[in-house]
C-alpha cells in the first residue's frame, strides 16, 4: 500500500449518458484551425497542413451546466465551440481506417480561451499554456457512446450567447476529419481511453462577459451550457 505525503488528487471524469458509469479523463487535446473559415477568422491560410494540437490539463475539466468565473489576467475571455472525441481502446501509429474504431464516444464541448494573452503568445513565439490550459477552460458535455448513435460525420454545430447566434457550421466542413486526427495524434503520442480530443471550432468566436449565458449545441449529441460568472 503506498504512503502518499499528500493524498491523491480525485481523478476527473465525465458523465455518460444513459448509464450511471463515469468517463474517467487522462489527457485533454485540442486540434487548432480545424474549419476553413476559422482558419480564415484567425488569419491563416485554410490548406490542409499537418494538423496541430496543444493541450489543457484533465483538471480543466468543467461539466455543462456550470457557473464558471471570468478568470484572472484577460480582457478577452473567448468560447470556441467544438466537437469532443472519446478515446476507447489504445492507439499507436494507426492508419485511420484502423483508428476511427478507436472512437469510443462524443460529447459536445467548449474550448474556452484567453485570447489576449494567445495573440501575445503567438505575438513572441511562446506557448500557449496560459492562454489555453487555465483553470476550468474545458467545459464538456454528457458523454454519448458511438453505439448509441452511430458515426457523427455531419450535422450542424451552433452556439449562442444569449440566445444571439454566433457560430454555426457543419462537422462535415473540418480540414481534418475524425479518423485523420486520432491516426495523426497517434504518431505523436500513444493514445488510451480516457484521452479526450477537442477537434476544432467553426467561425464566429467571440468575447463573453460576466452575466453571459453561452449556449452551444451539435445535432445529434443535444445542448452544452455555460455562465459566465464574476471575477474572484
Amino acid at each position: 500500500m503506498s504512503n502518499f505525503v499528500f493524498p491523491p488528487a480525485e481523478i476527473p471524469s465525465a458523465a455518460v449518458r444513459g448509464t450511471g458509469a463515469r468517463y474517467a479523463v487522462r489527457r485533454i487535446f485540442c486540434v487548432g484551425r480545424n474549419y476553413a473559415d476559422h482558419a480564415r477568422e484567425m488569419g491563416s491560410d485554410p490548406t490542409r497542413e499537418p494538423p496541430f494540437y496543444f493541450t489543457k490539463p484533465a483538471t480543466a475539466m468543467t461539466p455543462s451546466g456550470s457557473t464558471v468565473p471570468y478568470p484572472t489576467e484577460t480582457r478577452n475571455y473567448h468560447y470556441e465551440m467544438e466537437l469532443v472525441l472519446a478515446i476507447g481502446a489504445p492507439v499507436f501509429k494507426l492508419t485511420p481506417e484502423a483508428a476511427v474504431a478507436a472512437i469510443w464516444g462524443y460529447a459536445a464541448g467548449l474550448d474556452m480561451t484567453r485570447r489576449d494573452l494567445q495573440a501575445e503568445a503567438k505575438a513572441a513565439g511562446r506557448p500557449w499554456d496560459t492562454a489555453k490550459g487555465f483553470d476550468q477552460s474545458a467545459i464538456l458535455g454528457e458523454i454519448v457512446r458511438v453505439s448509441d448513435i452511430g458515426r457523427l460525420d455531419k450535422g450542424a454545430i451552433t452556439l449562442a450567447v444569449n440566445g444571439v447566434q454566433k457560430q454555426h457550421g457543419d462537422l462535415a466542413d473540418m480540414i481534418w476529419h475524425q479518423a485523420e486526427i486520432v491516426s495523426n495524434l497517434s504518431h505523436l503520442y500513444r493514445l488510451h481511453p480516457g484521452d479526450l480530443i477537442y477537434t476544432g471550432t467553426p467561425a464566429g468566436v467571440g468575447a463573453v462577459v460576466p452575466g453571459d449565458v453561452v449556449t452551444g449545441r451539435i445535432e445529434g449529441l443535444g445542448e452544452i451550457t455555460l455562465t459566465v460568472g464574476e471575477p474572484e
